[in-house]
Formats: structure tokens, sequence, C-alpha cells
């Protein structure tokens, strides 16, 4: 006997009724971003590694899914480097592509690309899948959408606000409470200097943004591993541990960083944005928090990360400033920010929460039964002046027992069933029943149609 076919771990199918939660999501986030003056793009499932590899840095170099080479890819292996299995140097040899990390590090090709055919400051939004060779968990996955909006061509911080007043925006409309925090990378650079570890910058940004998964202790021995000196671990305890208000902790930031011209050009930024914040009536609970690293070393500014309060689950939207990514591909001096909502994540939210629309999760309104060749004719009539009115429809496609037909409507969680019969068609009219309250009635087209919209 063959065994049940499977799907890669770290990946998910989508049903139906799933899927139309998932469009709600999209669809929320998209209209969201329209109303903010963003316009979408696509970018290819794959791009030339050489696009992808040392923009996540070493680790996220590492979770890249290669292609390999069509053919016989090991044609332009080095014979030498397969006996010592010296992996990277295959994998130059035998791979040119890979599956996209993220939509940050594509958009930023695409930008340097299409640089003549687009406008500046550029708004784009885009709703694509990534991959990542990541260890399967729960909120964890190999294959996940991203909904990233960025601005590029614009140094303001008004650009960071607006981002931020679609993050309240669209998580209002879900109805998930979160907490967005905030941070700067030149904050982080500040206490790298101030510490006396200023070359260590991405080392301590990749440990201390594990802070919340490993704890304190597990971060301060990976810090101590990475060559940090025990004063340099030391000295950075109290500032990981600043408390109070986030008034509070920006006057303390300035004073402890003083002596550092990054760092205190960190602060001001901060300042500056928490400052218009107290202006925008944002709804959701915002909090600097000096943790927040985030790991990926394009970000050179603000950094945000949003986590869900009523549910345990990681980052469930993040993003940044980046002041030098379109630099990589031969084109200075464009800064950008954006943000990404972790799809996949929020749909894992608001199925634990029940915060799904039921409008907005219903697909068939109306199923019409059948109960013969003549009465399917005159269905099919009637569905078509319900599909001009946007009213979804559907006709049981075989002529059997009632029961079955209705148990059908029933497991699909239908609202409606029209009954048509020799005296509907002699009447002109259609028999509706209520497939909740168990009520049946008799209405004209025009009557059904003012009734469903």
């Amino acid at each position: 006997m063959s065994s049940k076919p499977s799907i890669p771990k770290g990946t998910r199918d989508f049903l139906p009724d799933e899927m139309a939660k998932r469009n709600y999501i999209f669809d929320t986030i998209k209209k969201v971003y329209a109303l903010y003056g963003f316009k979408q793009i696509e970018t290819p499932a794959m791009e030339n590694l050489s696009t992808l590899m040392g923009k996540y840095g070493e680790e996220g170099d590492k979770l890249l899914f290669k292609i390999l080479n069509s053919g016989n890819f090991l044609d332009n292996a080095d014979e030498d480097d397969l006996k010592t299995k010296n992996s990277v140097k295959v994998i130059s040899k035998i791979s040119e592509k890979g599956l996209r990390y993220d939509l940050t590090v594509p958009f930023a090709r695409f930008v340097v690309q299409y640089r003549d055919q687009i406008k500046f400051p550029f708004r784009r939004f885009q709703i694509q899948p990534v991959w990542r060779a990541d260890r399967p968990q729960k909120g964890r996955y190999r294959e996940f959408y991203q909904c990233d909006a960025d601005i590029v061509g614009s140094d303001s911080l008004l650009n960071e606000l607006e981002l931020l007043q679609i993050i309240d925006e669209v998580f209002t409309k879900f109805g998930i409470n979160v907490c967005i925090k905030l941070n700067n990378r030149k904050v982080l650079a500040g206490i790298a200097e101030v510490i006396g570890a200023p070359e260590k910058i991405v080392d301590i940004t990749v440990a201390i943004d594990k802070i919340d998964k490993v704890g304190l202790d597990n971060v301060n021995a990976e810090l101590a591993a990475k060559g940090l000196s025990v004063d340099s671990v030391n000295r950075i305890q109290p500032i990981l541990a600043l408390k109070g208000d986030n008034a509070s902790k920006i006057n303390d930031l300035r004073k402890i960083l003083n002596s550092s011209e990054i760092g205190s050009k960190g602060v001001e930024e901060l300042e500056t944005l928490f400052n218009m914040l107290s202006e925008s009536s944002i709804r959701c609970e915002i909090e600097l928090d000096l943790t927040l690293a985030r790991g990926l070393n394009y970000y050179t500014g603000t950094i945000i990360e949003v986590k869900s309060k009523d549910v345990q689950i990681g980052s469930i939207t993040g993003g940044g400033r980046y002041d030098n990514l379109t630099g990589v591909f031969g084109m200075d001096g464009v800064s950008g920010v954006g943000i990404s909502f972790g799809a996949d994540r929020i749909y894992d939210v608001l199925n634990q929460l029940d915060l799904y629309p039921k409008s907005e999760t219903a697909s068939t309104q109306v199923i019409f039964l059948n109960f013969g060749a003549k009465e399917a004719l005159y269905s099919l009539k009637c569905m078509k002046a319900l599909r001009a009115a946007d009213i979804a429809c559907e006709i049981y496609p075989d002529s059997v027992k009632f029961k079955k037909q209705m148990g059908y409507a029933d497991e699909c969680g239908i609202p409606y069933v029209a009954i048509i019969g020799e005296t509907e068609i002699a009447d002109n009219l259609i028999s509706l029943k209520n497939m909740k309250s168990g009520e049946q009635e008799k209405l004209s087209i025009e009557a059904l149609i003012a009734k469903l919209v």
C-alpha cells in the first residue's frame, strides 16, 4: 500500500475556509496601504545568489534556500572541495540562484534596476511568499508570506511616523491588542562604543536580539564567546536593564551616550519620533525597548517590532530604516524605511483569539437545490441576476435526494437555500429557506436580491 502523500516540514496547505481567512488579512492590509498612497509591485520568487548573499549576516546566509543549477550541476564542482565537504566553495559552483529570504533586499535590487522608471520618494507595497531554511516550530515556518511597505528616497522621520500609523490602523481593524516596540541602530552602535567594543556591533546586536528567546544569561555567554571582555559585558548590563517610561529612558540614554556622536544622533531621532507620536493619536501601546536589535545587518536607524499582548508568539510585524542597502547594488545615497506584516503569524493570532468577522470569511450566500433539468435552467437564470448584484451563489450540480443536498448546504455553512419547483417556476418566484432559523418564504428575484445585498 502506498504511503500517504505529505508536504515539506515548515510549509502548510490551506483549505477554502482557511484561504477566506487569509484573504481577509491580505485585503485588510492592502486597503490600508492604498489609503496611505502605496503602490503594489511583485518580484520573482528566486533571485541571483549574488543579490541575496551577504545582506542578512552570517546566520541569515545559512538560512537561504539555494537552487541547484540545471543539468549536471556537479560539472563545475572541484573534486577536492567535494572530497573535503567544503560546502561554501561547492555551493558557489553548483548554485547561482536562491529563493528570496525576505522582500526588502529584492526591493533594493528592484529600485536600482528601475531607477529611471520610478519617482522618488517611492512608496511601494508587496505581498508575496518568502522562504527560510529555519527549524520549523510554532509560529515559525519555512515558507510564509510577508506584507511589506517601504518608502525610499527620503530621510524624513515622517515616513517612520506614517508606517507606525499604518501598523496601528491595521491591528485596530483586526482587533488584535499589540505593543509596538521601537529602538534605533544608532543607539546600539553608541552602546557598542561606550562599552569599548565598537567593532563588535554586529555580534552585540545578533546576541541581544535573542534576549526574549534565550534569556540574559545566555546572551551574556554569547557576547563573551564572541570576544567581548568581561568589563564590556558588565558595562552593557545596566543599559539593557533601563526602566521607566519612554521619556525617562530617552533622558537616561542621552546621559549614557553623550560621549558617542552616533549614539547621540540615535537618541535625537528617537526623541523626535516619540514627540511626533504623542501628537498622532495612535491607539496601540508603544515602548522604547533597548533590547530590540533585529539581527538583520542592513538596518541603520529606527527599528520596529510588534508583539501580540494576548498570544504567546514571536514578532508579528517588524521593520526599520536602512540607509545603505541600495549602495551594494551601485546606487549610493538612497535612504529607505519599511515594515513587514507577518501574515502567517497574524493568521495564527486571529485564529487563536477567534477574531475573524463572519461576514468576511463566508463565501456562498445561497445555494440552489437541483430537482431536474427544467428547475436547474430556471435556477441558472436567477443566479445570473444574483451574481450581477455581487451575491455569491451556487447550484448543486446533481439532481439527487433532497436530504443529501440539504446536508451539503449545512456542512458548507451556506446560510440560505433556494428551492425551485414547478410552482415556483409557474409563479416566477423563489422559495428561500434560512438554514439557521428554519424559516421559509417565497420571494421574487428582486426581493431576494434586496434581502441578500
